[in-house]
């Protein structure tokens, strides 16, 4: 099969954007598709008409193939400097990647209620929003008095890191997460967002792991589910269109960035601060949630 012909400098302007996408996504621990799916969803049809991609689906596909690129750079930085915890990542994993391919399966089916997937993905962005602005209370980066028994009495685990740094935690428990899990995983497969956002909190906060480990072994599990969503995804988006259906002219541009903004990403986590980078994604997904809504409204009722 050939490729379609196409305009292949269309979106020369995605390699700064995905680079700076790929570098935030590696370095807080959750999937660029987060980021990517309201570009192509939002931004591109505001730009014009040729922008525009034909279907949700094939917006959210190429968001999530995209994001697989970029995150698999930033494992391979993380593993460099030895932070991730794959013996941790195991029992997350078990769970997201069948549900995500879940997800993955039934959006084919539910491509065409196009707005009441927007508004899902403007709720599910304000959700987002709201826990990444609550997270971490003050003092909340120490163990309560009710859950450091639990915590000393668990055995411990040591990573050491490539300079030198050890890190000693007690080993994470996914128990009651696994629900926050496996919605984030079918979401992820769904709609391109919500593993990472499943994963981090469950590490950092509920089992105290160190922030740079917890970051490493998040997008660990994180670039799995959404590997194996995209493959899903791109997979039905071929065998019902050909190669046509994939907007490649996107993917030259974007693969190459979001590669280097994965090696970026790790080399930053530790220097910037955690709380920063949270709220700042909390902005930035409440004004997706506010963008994607009043399209979804506007399309429904007043078109």
């Amino acid at each position: 099969m050939e490729l379609p012909q196409l305009d292949w400098t269309l979106y020369w302007f995605m390699l700064p954007v995905a680079l700076c996408v790929s570098t935030t996504a590696t370095f807080s621990g959750i999937a660029g598709s987060a980021i990517f799916a309201p570009i192509f969803m939002v931004v591109f049809p505001i730009l014009g008409p040729e922008y525009q991609f034909p279907s949700i689906a094939a917006a959210i596909g190429v968001a999530l193939l995209t994001a697989t690129f970029g995150l698999s750079s930033g494992v391979v930085g993380y593993f460099r400097r030895r932070l991730i915890d794959f013996r941790s990542a195991v029992p997350f994993i078990l769970v997201a990647v069948p549900i995500g391919i879940l997800g993955a399966v039934l959006l084919a089916a539910l491509q065409e209620f196009e707005e009441v997937l927007r508004g899902s993905y403007a709720l599910l962005t304000a959700v987002l929003a709201a826990v990444l602005f609550r997270r971490r209370r003050p003092g909340s980066d120490s163990p309560g008095a009710a859950d450091q028994p639990a915590l000393e009495a668990r055995k411990t685990r040591t990573i050491v890191e490539r300079d030198g740094t050890t890190y000693t935690f007690a080993v994470p428990r996914q128990g009651k997460g696994i629900i926050a899990t496996s919605i984030g995983a079918f979401l992820t497969g769904l709609l391109g967002v919500g593993i990472g956002e499943a994963i981090m909190p469950q590490l950092a906060r509920r089992n105290r792991v160190p922030i740079q480990v917890a970051a490493a072994t998040s997008l660990f599990v994180v670039v799995l589910v959404v590997a194996s969503a995209s493959f899903t995804q791109v997979s039905a988006l071929v065998a019902a269109g050909g190669l046509a259906a994939v907007p490649w002219n996107v993917v030259v541009y974007t693969v190459p960035a979001v590669i280097v903004g994965g090696q970026i990403g790790p080399r930053l986590q530790g220097k910037v601060s955690q709380r920063a980078v949270e709220i700042g994604i909390g902005c930035l997904f409440s004004m997706i949630g506010i963008a994607m809504a009043y399209i979804a409204i506007r399309n429904s009722f007043f078109t």
